[in-house]
């Protein structure tokens, strides 16, 4: 089977007015630049996928494409402010397959070319940028957070103009929905509140089945699209991930990681980095993420004002940070290796922890890794591993901490052996670091491509030591600048 499977396309059920056909532009001469064989594998597709054929047919090339393609058309707050069109501007739903799991996933062409909703851009993406989604998507889903996937990048030498003159390329994504919140901003903000009725009902039968048969359907697919964030952007803040561009069209109707523009992961802890370079207020700063996500949450609500009660819509956004706190915490009591709830405690074990981390050039994803080797007594010496995450010398406030973090650990009556095991399966040792994703660009402008299947081989497994892999578990070059990454793609 090496032929794509059957697609269909099952977003025409709902109206025209929701999206436009489209065609595909093709990339000249087009080649491959990378191939994800595990998504292939779950999409029930042949490992040797990589013919003429469906090279055409994932570049835009191929002479037909059935069933038609589409764009969808969407509105957003960009930084705060309501843009009333944006949609599909450069990506393209080709259509949707049934994976071995039995899941409806949807294929979608990011940079096959101009859409009904490109404004004056070419629609057109970059191999830079491509290769960093194709990357980090794939490094979330090992990280078991929420994702769009990556099943396949097309390049081609066709000029693409951005702040330099670069190289084209054609990601293809992979999800069960590519819906966003600002999707019902689009129709809210023009006063369509039959077709945010429709677009509910969609979302509902196909995504959110269990919330047929509540009171109120709506208010119930609202809760449940507020607790996928919360849990997705708790997921992001503990590994240290920064979107970078937050916008509420670039937040999934399903809770999903979208749109790798210009993230970043931490590689010293700063609650304040930003990753974005046009982020000059620092609005998607780090530590802005929860509280960025509440108020993209509160604009999705208020696109349901005819469908839910004014006070139902008020308690699920004021809920939003109850929802968000618990499953955050939840989270870092298993990078802590805690077995047992105090929120009170855990709360300030927390925020103490990050107060000692602050501008102390403490490598984030090393400090929690190293972290699982500390034993339970009282004054022994800290793990070299660990001693050396800490570039300035390890800070008296750490010290005080770790006094803590010991003593809580005995009255767990915890297992350090057992504390480390369970920690690895929680604290990753591999992340997809700038510097890592701009070495494998390099060589891929280059003509070589081998290093982005080896990045996407080793994040696919994250929180396993891999022995071949060990300069990817390295920390910056001593004396490097940390990245801040532009949104042009």
């Amino acid at each position: 089977m090496h032929t794509l499977p059957l697609l269909t396309q099952q977003f025409v059920e709902l109206p025209p007015f929701f999206y436009s056909r489209v065609s595909p532009e093709p990339l000249t001469a087009p080649y491959w630049v990378a191939f994800n064989t595990d998504l292939a594998a779950e999409l029930n597709l042949d490992t040797d996928f990589q013919t003429t054929s469906n090279l055409a047919y994932l570049s835009g090339n191929a002479p037909q494409y059935a069933p038609a393609p589409i764009a969808g058309v969407y509105s957003g707050h960009q930084f705060g402010v309501y843009t009333p069109r944006l949609g599909d501007g450069r990506a393209i739903l080709i259509g949707d397959s049934v994976d071995a799991a039995g899941q409806r996933q949807e294929w979608q062409l990011k940079g096959a070319g101009k859409t009904p909703y490109s404004r004056f851009a070419d629609g057109r993406a970059v191999l830079r940028s491509s290769i960093r989604e194709y990357l980090c998507s794939e490094a979330m889903h090992g990280l078991g957070i929420p994702t769009t996937r990556a099943l396949a990048l097309c390049g081609s030498d066709d000029p693409v103009y951005r702040e330099t003159v670069e190289t084209a390329a054609v990601l293809t994504r992979i999800a069960p929905s590519f819906l966003r919140f600002g999707h019902f901003e689009y129709f809210y903000y023009t006063g369509r509140e039959a077709e945010i009725q429709q677009l509910a009902d969609y979302l509902i039968r196909h995504y959110y089945p269990g919330c047929q048969d509540a009171d109120n359907p709506y208010a119930a697919l609202l809760e449940q699209i507020r607790n996928h964030t919360a849990d997705t952007v708790a997921a992001w803040q503990s590994v240290g991930f920064c979107h970078g561009v937050m916008n509420t069209d670039n937040m999934s109707a399903l809770g999903l990681t979208i749109d790798y523009g210009p993230f970043g992961f931490l590689d010293d802890y700063d609650r304040r980095h930003v990753c974005n370079h046009s982020d000059t207020q620092g609005r998607y700063a780090y530590n802005a993420q929860p509280f960025v996500a509440h108020w993209n949450f509160s604009a999705l609500a208020s696109c349901f004002d005819a469908l839910v009660p004014h006070n139902t819509l008020e308690q699920l956004i004021d809920g939003w940070t109850e929802v968000f706190q618990t499953t955050y915490l939840e989270k870092m009591r298993r990078k802590l290796g805690l077995q047992q709830a105090d929120k009170r405690d855990d709360e300030s074990l927390i925020a103490d922890l990050f107060a000692a981390l602050q501008d102390q050039k403490t490598d984030f994803t090393l400090f929690f890794r190293n972290l699982s080797e500390v034993g339970n007594t009282h004054g022994e010496p800290l793990p070299s591993k660990l001693e050396q995450t800490f570039k300035n010398g390890v800070p008296p406030a750490f010290i005080r901490w770790l006094g803590r973090y010991r003593q809580r650990l005995r009255a767990e009556n915890s297992v350090p052996a057992e504390r480390a095991i369970h920690m690895n399966r929680t604290n990753p040792l591999y992340i997809l670091r700038n510097y890592l994703a701009e070495q494998a660009i390099a060589q891929a402008q280059n003509g070589d491509y081998r290093e982005i299947e080896r990045l996407r081989r080793c994040l696919a497994r994250p929180f396993d030591e891999q022995a071949e892999f060990a300069d990817l578990a390295e920390p910056p070059p001593e004396g490097s600048i940390p990245v801040c990454v532009s949104c042009s793609s």
